[in-house]
């Protein structure tokens, strides 16, 4: 039998600020990349949405990012390798502790935004947020894009690594996302996202925005909870992949 994990980008919410339905996402995904206050998220927020998650056995990832409020982490930060790798410890224990008292604690750790997509080629911004896991918990996993120098590193280091594919997001024929900036960044179909996604499970296949059909094995897939649609979206993949016998589950 056939089985992925489904993440989602959660307690993105900011003071009176709200930001995508939570709740409704967390009866649908299995892992919630859960922000850490540095690109959104506040305290009350973060511990209200790992108290959801513990309560629906949802496993919480830490979402961490660059200090960014104001751009939502999306704008790459020429930060030096060593600030990088303080941020990041101090994000995964500030989410790991609003975790633990909810009943639960971090499980992975997953970068967000611009520092996702940075550390798909700049190495020594990987190395920094790797350093970062290793110091904090060596056992964290870590999720990143297939053929990133950031799980390359993550490997190096010893870190459990764990291939993600999109299901909102577009493709370049290298493989990485299309930028936000440009046509077909970001898919909005409800049936056609969750076909992709049954494709990409039952077939390893995902076709990019020029119509290259890219090899796509992941282990997880993040379905953003800020896109347009994001709840009837996450409805309609689990309905395709339920309906197909895909077992549903975290990644082990």
């Amino acid at each position: 039998m056939a089985m992925i994990d489904l993440n989602s980008d959660l307690g993105e919410s900011f003071g009176t600020w709200r930001l995508g339905d939570d709740a409704a996402m967390l009866a649908l995904v299995t892992s919630a990349n859960v922000a850490c206050g540095f690109h959104a998220g506040d305290p009350a927020t973060l511990l209200s949405t790992c108290r959801s998650a513990a309560a629906r056995r949802v496993r919480i990832g830490a979402q961490v990012g660059y200090r960014d409020l104001a751009g939502f982490g999306r704008r790459f930060i020429d930060v030096s390798p060593a600030d990088l790798t303080a941020d990041v410890i101090y994000q995964i224990g500030a989410l790991n502790g609003l975790a633990q008292v909810s009943g639960s604690a971090v499980g992975y750790v997953k970068p967000h935004g611009a520092l996702y997509n940075t550390v798909v080629r700049h190495r020594e911004q990987a190395r920094a947020v790797v350093a970062a896991v290793v110091a904090y918990d060596p056992t964290l996993p870590v999720l990143g894009l297939p053929g990133s120098v950031f799980l390359a590193e993550a490997k190096a280091a010893g870190l459990r690594t764990v291939t993600e594919a999109f299901a909102d997001r577009g493709y370049l024929p290298t493989g990485e996302l299309v930028p936000r900036s440009q046509p077909g960044a970001v898919l909005t179909d409800p049936d056609a996202v969750a076909a992709r996604v049954l494709r990409m499970v039952e077939d390893g296949r995902v076709e990019a925005v020029d119509g290259t059909v890219l090899e796509a094995r992941p282990e997880s897939v993040c379905v953003h909870g800020d896109s347009p649609g994001a709840v009837a979206m996450a409805v309609r993949i689990r309905e395709r992949l339920d309906g197909a016998g895909v077992d549903v589950a975290p990644f082990v």
